[in-house]
């Protein structure tokens, strides 16, 4: 598999050389020109053209800060999602940063602020001489699956991903309590949030702020246990899947706080602050949120749902995936092998995945694989009798805690398609 890749990045290169060079000779010929504009401004460009780096078969849903998805037949060939693989999600774009190459951490600065009684200002290069700490991890959009309300129900505003926006990745770097005590910060009791603003710049259009996120925070055991596990668990990482981490992941420096949404693991790393309420920065207050209350779909209310009404999108839900066969693929008659991978936040572990061949009526338990980090796939496998003609195969997971996917995923409804955890739904042919 890696020979494979390794020659068709080397193939992308000499074509990207033929094509830089031809261009130059037939620019100093003057030929062409008007095709040469036709044709770009027709076809859409390949991903390893939006990003440097990537593989070309990525889906390209937003080519101007870049977003790509993975498509499951690529994901599910590999227990870590290569870097050329890793699907992205940028809000906002770091100069120079649409590319896997990386920067170096030191001249990079990076300051601790806010409600603490002695603040902070270093050279990120120090967080290399910091004790390390290594998490295996599903990196998920908040996003991902926004296409299956839409499949299902009524469609949700933003990029139509399906199941590509995750992989499974390797994050290392020192704990935040680590840095924070190297430095001798100490966050105000009162300060119950963790805020952090990346070195990316705002949009140059339509009058949006930077981006930030606010996370829960505590080191106090009588508050609440969301803030103790971040302050527990959140890293400053430096690494991703055994190298440096690529610009367009987030490098030289991203926080990483296992088990939450991909949005809330902040690129680009500058500043972290300590206070007492969330930012009130449009991210954090105006999107990437849902509602507490069920919501109709494609109905919604603004005036309903106001901060007060919402909460952020802060712990992955569980779910599970089907890696396969794949929705619309054909099978063999007979005995037929179903597989995939399940997970969620990490705090308790997933102890079922459940599949139906009969829309629901009967259920039968798959086996489950224990892996070797709580924030990492289970990976699950079940062999079910299937009979010729059209099937719809449904998909469960099930945690400690009970929590469960819904088998409708509608319910969970929202206006900008956040946290889809509805079981998945994979019809076949069987000849």
């Amino acid at each position: 598999m890696k020979e494979r890749m390794d020659h068709q990045e080397t193939q992308g290169f000499r074509r990207r050389e033929f094509l830089r060079r031809a261009g130059a000779f037939s620019a100093a010929l003057g030929f062409f020109p008007t095709v040469t504009r036709m044709a770009r401004a027709q076809t859409p460009p390949k991903a390893n053209e939006v990003i440097i780096g990537k593989d070309p078969r990525l889906i390209v849903h937003n080519s101007k800060t870049g977003v790509l998805e993975t498509p499951l037949e690529i994901l599910r060939e590999y227990e870590i999602t290569p870097k050329q693989l890793l699907f992205i999600r940028n809000n906002q774009v770091l100069e120079g940063g649409k590319t896997l190459e990386t920067a170096p951490l030191k001249g990079w600065p990076v300051e601790i602020v806010g409600m603490v009684l002695r603040p902070a200002h270093f050279d990120a290069s120090v967080l290399k001489e910091l004790p390390q700490h290594e998490v295996k991890m599903v990196l998920q959009c908040s996003g991902n699956g926004r296409n299956f309300f839409a499949k299902y129900g009524a469609k949700a505003s933003g990029t139509q991903w399906q199941h590509g926006g995750m992989g499974q990745t390797v994050w290392k770097g020192p704990k935040l309590t680590d840095v924070l005590a190297h430095f001798k910060v100490e966050p105000h009791a009162a300060a119950r949030f963790l805020t952090v603003n990346g070195r990316d710049l705002p949009p140059k259009t339509g009058g949006r702020p930077d981006f930030e996120h606010s996370l829960p925070w505590s080191n106090d055991p009588e508050k609440d246990w969301m803030g103790r596990e971040v302050a527990e668990n959140a890293i400053l990482a430096i690494e991703m899947n055994g190298e440096p981490i690529p610009l367009v992941h987030g490098g030289p420096v991203r926080l990483i706080v296992p088990g939450y949404y991909g949005t809330m693991n902040v690129k680009w790393v500058g500043q972290i602050r300590f206070e007492a309420h969330e930012s009130f920065n449009y991210n954090q207050v105006f999107r990437y949120r849902v509602p507490l209350y069920p919501v109709e779909p494609g109905q919604f209310d603004k005036k309903k749902q106001g901060y007060g009404n919402s909460r952020p999108n802060w712990r992955q839900k569980i779910k599970a995936v089907v890696f396969g066969p794949l929705d619309g693929e054909e099978v063999r008659a007979g005995t037929v092998k179903f597989w995939g991978v399940a997970w969620n936040d990490g705090v308790q572990p997933v102890e079922q995945v459940l599949v139906s061949a009969d829309r629901g009526k009967t259920w039968v338990s798959a086996k489950l694989r224990q892996p070797d980090s709580p924030y990492s796939w289970y990976k699950w496998e079940v062999y079910l009798p299937l009979s010729q003609g059209e099937r719809e195969v449904w998909v469960r997971a099930i945690d400690r805690w009970g929590r469960a996917q819904p088998l409708d995923g509608v319910v969970d409804w929202n206006p900008s398609g956040y946290e889809w955890n509805g079981a998945d739904k994979v019809k076949v042919s069987v000849v």
